[in-house]
């Protein structure tokens, strides 16, 4: 039986339903309620990070549904299957967090492993909470076949004393409930009513950061992300999806077609202008290596370095992703920028169609109050900075949107800690003084293990009123949530001896998010005395398990913390074998 669209004797599924060799593979299909036509038909993966975990992966289940039903319109045959998530709000503030990075990884890698084993011909996926999104993309470049991303779609805001609130407030209760600035009964209100529906963390955090990235690198629908998870609306770009995968099989264009170095260019220029979490300066490089291309976290902040920050989310602004997908989403944003020459329109994108073409069907223009127009932005810089200096040879980032120009210089004496949990106890504590740089090392990929977010840390910093009173550095991460001078991704890390494991209490540090300075008043030669008598990493109890294994494979931050060589050392083709 043959399909005149497409010619199976080049696709990957022809390995388990052509010919009488496999026979005994077509009878689990029909053993499964799958007819002869669908047998025969292009194979489409249809994967979502499902789980009871949290709100913002519990709807991609309903929704993967809806893109089955698309597949089968466009003439394919879909099978479902899920992989894990872990959920960055679930896992904050506590050992639970070193398995976030690593579940990044592991997800592309079960995606890939599946993908594999079961000869699929393409694949739509779905995901909803932060490392979930980029490890769906990270699969889809690795095995480079066609492929549509769908997010799950962004939680409603919850609504306290006629405000908005996120789930951002609750960390910052914390704060103030430890400074005796909040009762018990005003954090239990607001603990129930800070997350009304399913759905990931509304603001523009990491989530809806890699959603917005989706889009603008072209891996996901025009308009696909940005409607919130409860809206039955998304039904609509959920069948779209299903129905675009099987015109990219058609057509043969493959996840690499779309995700090339202009594409990531033009999704670091998005991450940018609307103040996006630097775990983007994270993933975007890993994405790139899937597909075998250099773009480290110098390139993602050189893109914006001179992009206009003018979409006003939080938490440097006002608004939540609800607030963006009625004033237009994305597109809008990207017509922005298009105005001012600062994306790249000829990429393909999931449409089969160049961005350029995409974005002429889009109607929406900026309203001037969630998306300011591009001649007269919030402010004329990106909202992501990178730090260069003898701290940080390999670079740092920093989240700078909605900072004043004094707020981005800040120099003080470093207090050190050794890992996150002495940090926020010294915190809760207040045994630190305004005007002092606190450093937390020990916590990048390879010596925390896991590159653990400090989101309790900071949020604790803010609720007692100390946000803009002290900065932060770190070898670990930062939550899309944080606010304030905080610096993330310090490279090397401590673990592979970088300058930050050979500073001291006292030491002067300079941070200067203008001129992208982040240095320490210590001499070249005093800080080589100090790496001869350094006594190395410091021990871990994770000596075994998936955490020791990602420890031992993770490279350096400034390249995405990857944990394999990427297309660059790829000789094995999936979509060719």
């Amino acid at each position: 039986m043959t399909n005149q669209r497409f010619d199976k004797s080049k696709l990957p599924s022809r390995h388990v339903t052509e010919g009488p060799a496999r026979a005994p593979h077509r009878s689990y299909f029909y053993a499964m309620g799958i007819t002869e036509e669908e047998i025969h038909q292009p194979w489409v993966g249809v994967a979502t990070c499902w789980n009871e975990a949290a709100p913002c992966n519990i709807a991609l289940n309903r929704q993967a549904q809806i893109v089955k039903h698309g597949v089968k319109k466009g003439g394919g045959t879909p099978r479902e299957f899920t992989t894990i998530t872990v959920t960055d709000g679930i896992a904050m503030g506590h050992e639970g967090m070193r398995s976030s990075l690593a579940s990044r990884d592991a997800i592309a890698d079960t995606v890939e492993l599946t993908m594999r084993g079961h000869c699929y011909d393409a694949l739509v996926g779905l995901a909803g909470c932060d490392k979930s999104l980029p490890g769906m993309m990270m699969a889809m470049v690795r095995l480079n076949v066609p492929s549509v991303f769908i997010y799950g779609g962004s939680i409603l805001p919850g609504r306290y004393q006629g405000k908005d609130i996120t789930v951002q407030d609750m960390f910052e209760a914390v704060g103030k409930h430890q400074a005796g600035n909040l009762s018990d009964a005003e954090l239990e209100i607001m603990e129930r009513v800070a997350c009304p529906s399913s759905g990931a963390c509304g603001a523009q955090y990491t989530a809806n950061t890699m959603a917005c990235v989706s889009e603008a690198i072209g891996l996901a629908l025009l308009n696909s992300s940005s409607a919130p998870a409860p809206y039955e609306s998304r039904d609509q770009y959920g069948e779209a999806s299903g129905v675009a995968v099987m015109h990219l099989i058609e057509k043969n264009i493959r996840a690499r077609d779309i995700v090339t170095l202009k594409s990531l260019e033009n999704a670091a220029r998005v991450v940018g202008c609307t103040g996006g979490s630097t775990n983007a300066a994270l993933h975007l490089p890993a994405l790139a290596n899937e597909a075998g291309i250099d773009f480290d976290l110098f390139d993602v902040a050189a893109c914006m370095k001179d992009t206009p920050y003018f979409v006003d989310l939080r938490p440097g602004g006002k608004y939540v992703a609800k607030d963006l997908h009625e004033v237009g989403g994305v597109a809008v944003v990207m017509k922005e920028l298009a105005k001012e020459g600062l994306l790249h329109l000829d990429c393909i994108t999931a449409s089969g169609k160049t961005l350029g073409e995409s974005l002429e069907e889009i109607r929406g223009e900026a309203d001037g109050r969630v998306i300011y127009h591009i001649g007269s932005p919030i402010t004329k810089t990106g909202g992501v900075v990178a730090l260069k200096g003898n701290v940080a040879p390999d670079g740092a980032i920093v989240k700078v949107a909605g900072m004043s120009d004094e707020e981005q210089v800040f120099s003080g004496p470093a207090r050190v800690f050794e890992c996150e949990e002495d940090a926020f106890e010294a915190v809760k504590q207040r045994a630190y003084k305004e005007g002092e740089v606190i450093v937390i090392r020990n916590e990048g990929p390879a010596g925390g293990p896991g590159m653990r977010e400090m989101l309790s840390t900071t949020a604790a910093l803010s609720g007692q009123g100390m946000g803009k009173k002290v900065a932060l550095i770190t070898d670990g991460r930062f939550s899309g949530a944080t606010r304030g001078f905080c610096v993330g991704h310090v490279g090397p890390e401590a673990a592979h001896g970088g300058p930050i494991a050979l500073l001291k209490n006292g030491d002067i540090i300079t941070l200067n998010a203008l001129t992208g300075e982040l240095s320490v008043n210590v001499s070249d030669e005093e800080m080589a005395k100090r790496k001869t008598e350094w006594k190395g990493p410091r021990k871990t109890a994770y000596t075994s398990g998936a955490v020791h294994k990602f420890a031992k494979l993770v490279g350096g931050a400034r390249w995405g913390a990857v944990t394999h060589p990427g297309a660059k050392a790829e000789s094995h083709v999936y979509m060719d074998q």
